[in-house]
């Protein structure tokens, strides 16, 4: 097994490769503007740190969100077309599930990442590996209750102490834990889930209304 694990749901622009066993190279930038510039070039550093070659990879693993359209759209792209071209399987998996891996906590808390508008993307974990509500996008004034007493992480947490008081990192995700948690989760014969987007929510960008027709008749 080489997995490729890749994500750009977060302003983290972040790969790494796992060879079944571990993490073997890994590269994180924060970057929130500049997914599709970044990309590309973290793939080939990690592979020159891995000493191999992008075809040796079997599989790719992609987070696919929460996320903003523009960001979340680079990754999962990139990861099609290399599975495309690889040959090999796609598979996505919950970005704030990697946050919660990279926690490391045994206890119920909390993952919040920030989704603009004054907003954020969460879920509540019974521990690390454990996601036990959907993700979803809400004010954090609007889901104070859900989350009170509860520890949590992620750069929504940490944007917003009034509704998270017990916030900590990390504060992006880390390819590096988006791989060891689908590499065990497959070794184990868990089955992920598809390289589909989680938007949430529509697009920022729109298409004009009653925008006047300059086209010929």
């Amino acid at each position: 097994m080489l997995l490729l694990a890749l994500d750009t749901a977060t302003p983290a622009v972040t790969v790494a490769l796992h060879d079944g066993t571990d993490v073997v190279a890994s590269s994180s930038q924060v970057d929130a503007r500049r997914h599709g510039e970044l990309l590309l070039p973290a793939v080939d550093r990690v592979l020159v740190e891995a000493g191999t070659r992008l075809d040796a990879v079997t599989g790719i693993v992609v987070g696919i969100g929460p996320g903003p359209y523009t960001g979340l759209r680079v990754g999962l792209m990139t990861a099609d077309t290399f599975g495309l071209a690889l040959g090999v399987p796609v598979h996505g998996l919950c970005t704030l599930d990697g946050l919660a891996y990279a926690s490391d906590l045994d206890v119920p808390f909390v993952v919040a990442t920030d989704a603009r508008r004054k907003e954020v993307y969460w879920a509540r974990y019974a521990d690390s590996r454990t996601r036990v509500t959907d993700p979803a996008v809400d004010r954090p004034a609007e889901i104070a209750d859900a989350v009170a007493g509860l520890p949590a992480v992620g750069a929504g947490a940490l944007l917003y102490p009034d509704t998270f008081p017990q916030a900590h990192e990390p504060e992006h995700v880390s390819a590096a834990a988006l791989a060891s948690l689908a590499a065990g989760k497959l070794a184990a014969g868990e089955e992920l889930p598809p390289p589909r987007p989680l938007y949430l929510r529509r697009p920022d960008a729109q298409v004009p209304k009653n925008y006047k027709v300059v086209t010929p008749k």
